[in-house]
């Protein structure tokens, strides 16, 4: 690896991690507890990043049905092999054990296969990797750049064929999920998100959203073991060439989830630019399972940048850590930006999630708890201000050293180098 100005010596990363830790310890936080159970959270990278929602059913085929990447910095992922390539680089620098989020459209198959025909043996090689390199694997139907998909509509298509052929993809990629669960022990979320819905404002709204029901049930009639998969449906508020009406919109997914038990998905880009989903998750938990969330970050609409360590992001986590909800969560990423490095696209975005727990973590809980619930809510403003200012950063570089990964900047070294070696070399 390059050497740079961003390496710091173990020693002091250590020391001050010694001073940090008395900190914390000084208002009742133990911070190896913290760090060992972030050590135990999966977070699910999404591979899209990796080649801006392309897939490799059809590359050559423009995106669709609301999905747009934006940017074109040099190497990204045209293979299977370059993906997972790339992946592994990315793991490598990203504290912890963490998962895989697949699309239909990456299968790993030499012939051509149409989606309402795939099955487990499309996604074999996916299998073998995750188990050689110890990750879960989650999973989704691709119900959109597809021709049967260019109006808008899938699963509440007016069409008898079209909807039966996204029901018939969506049934499929179910038995896909429950595949990766048994060979890999751990359950996939099979999360299905379509892109349905009117760029102008529409006279019926309420047949797509009876036929999205329909379709729905017909989806998850057939009971598949939990152990293997689980179901979850996501909302959103608008879409490009939706902007005036969303079939599976969030009431219409909230109580699908409720009244079927289903997990739902809350994604962070998916709602009112001025909307946390952090509020929510208190609420959806009182009448659902469990919960998919798909952290993201919206620029004034659902535009999927780069995860940063906004308040929005601080604040979800805060929520199911203050909610002891990290048990019934499932925590993927959502974002593709093609303007940037893929693979520091990941590594930032995925730091950035594991921060946020981290902070969620350090927290004086019982403390907190102990000035509200006295309703003394100013020594409660008064300390939640001053985490501000503790050493968070030394725990985080202390967990980042003791986990084997670049502490700090010292990441971008890796990133520089692949490039070079790497990606460079992709026309």
């Amino acid at each position: 690896m390059t050497s740079s100005h961003f390496n710091v010596s173990d020693h002091l990363i250590e020391q001050s991690f010694t001073i940090a830790r008395e900190r914390y310890a000084a208002l009742g936080v133990d911070v190896e507890a913290a760090l060992q159970r972030l050590s135990q959270i999966a977070i699910s990278l999404h591979c899209w990043q990796g080649d801006d929602v392309t897939g490799f059913e059809d590359p050559d085929r423009g995106l669709s049905g609301g999905i747009m990447a934006t940017g074109n910095y040099p190497g990204k992922a045209r293979t299977v092999a370059e993906l997972r390539a790339d992946l592994n680089q990315a793991y490598r620098l990203i504290p912890g054990t963490h998962r895989l989020n697949l699309h239909a459209i990456y299968l790993d198959s030499d012939q051509r296969v149409e989606r309402n025909e795939i099955q487990p043996q499309h996604f074999a090689g996916w299998v073998d990797w995750a188990r050689a390199n110890n990750h879960g694997m989650d999973f989704n139907p691709t119900c959109f750049s597809h021709p049967l998909a260019d109006d808008g509509f899938t699963l509440s298509h007016v069409d008898d064929g079209i909807r039966q052929f996204w029901i018939e993809h969506c049934i499929a990629a179910r038995e896909i999920g429950a595949y990766f669960g048994r060979e890999l022990g751990t359950p996939a979320v099979t999360n299905i998100w379509i892109p349905d819905g009117y760029k102008d404002t529409p006279v019926d709204r309420l047949a797509p959203r009876q036929r999205l029901r329909d379709s729905l049930d017909i989806i998850f009639k057939k009971a598949l073991d939990p152990a293997h998969t689980l179901d979850a449906v996501e909302c959103k508020l608008f879409g490009i060439g939706s902007e005036s009406y969303v079939v599976g919109s969030h009431e219409f997914y909230l109580g699908y989830a409720v009244t079927r038990q289903k997990l739902l998905c809350l994604d962070a880009g998916h709602f009112h630019p001025t909307e946390t989903i952090a509020d929510k998750i208190s609420s959806v938990l009182l009448y659902v399972p469990e919960l998919l969330l798909h952290v993201s970050r919206g620029v004034r609409w659902d535009s999927d940048h780069v995860v940063t360590l906004s308040d929005d992001l601080q604040a979800i986590m805060q929520e199911l850590v203050r909610g002891d909800f990290l048990e019934r969560t499932h925590i993927g990423l959502d974002f593709f930006d093609a303007s940037i490095n893929r693979v520091a696209a990941w590594a930032i975005g995925t730091r950035n999630a594991l921060r946020a727990l981290l902070l969620a973590l350090l927290e004086p809980r019982d403390l907190l708890r102990q000035y509200e619930q006295a309703g003394d809510f100013t020594a409660r403003l008064a300390l939640l201000e001053e985490l501000k200012g503790l050493p968070f950063g030394a725990v985080w570089d202390a967990y980042c050293l003791r986990q084997g990964v670049p502490v700090g900047m010292a990441f971008m070294d890796a990133i520089r180098d692949y490039e070079k070696i790497v990606l460079a070399h992709r026309t």
